[in-house]
């Protein structure tokens, strides 16, 4: 595999896995009860798919064709928190879902960024696109901590 072809792969995945979490975020604004979290969520939902848009333009670069849908997995994982939502406390369950969704896609960076293999230009891409992922993964989890505290 050429170290190309090795940029691409990676690079595909977390753009398979940054689709999931722009879908999940649509969802989960749509299934919050509390407007804001409901524009929170929106927020979050475009900011993934920019994120989307760059790690897209690198595949470009290389010459390759970019990951354009999420992953099975995770429309079948968007059933099952539907389904648990329907089941569970509005606003307290959907944020729960979004932050463990947060730990997902910030540990496939994270472990894409231990990647000794990358080119310097994807690795820098990568960065730039988990800086984004950390603020979001933070603001989840200080938003699920704060709604665990209320309750």
């Amino acid at each position: 595999m050429s170290k190309t072809d090795h940029d691409v792969k990676v690079l595909n995945d977390l753009i398979e896995t940054t689709i999931d979490s722009a879908n999940g975020y649509q969802e989960a604004a749509k299934d919050a009860d509390n407007t804001r979290f409901a524009d929170t969520f929106a927020s979050r939902a475009q900011e993934r798919s920019q994120v989307t848009g760059q790690l897209q333009r690198q595949v470009r670069m290389l010459g390759a064709e970019p990951e354009d849908d999420g992953s099975v997995l995770a429309r079948a994982h968007r059933v099952f928190v539907n389904l648990r939502k329907s089941l569970s406390s509005g606003d307290t369950a959907v944020v729960d879902e979004v932050e463990r969704g947060e730990d997902h896609i910030k540990a496939k960076f994270e472990h894409a960024l231990k990647d000794d293999e990358l080119s310097p230009p994807t690795r820098s891409v990568i960065m730039q696109a988990y800086v984004s992922v950390k603020t979001g993964h933070d603001q989840m989890r200080d938003l699920k901590q704060s709604v665990h505290r209320q309750h």
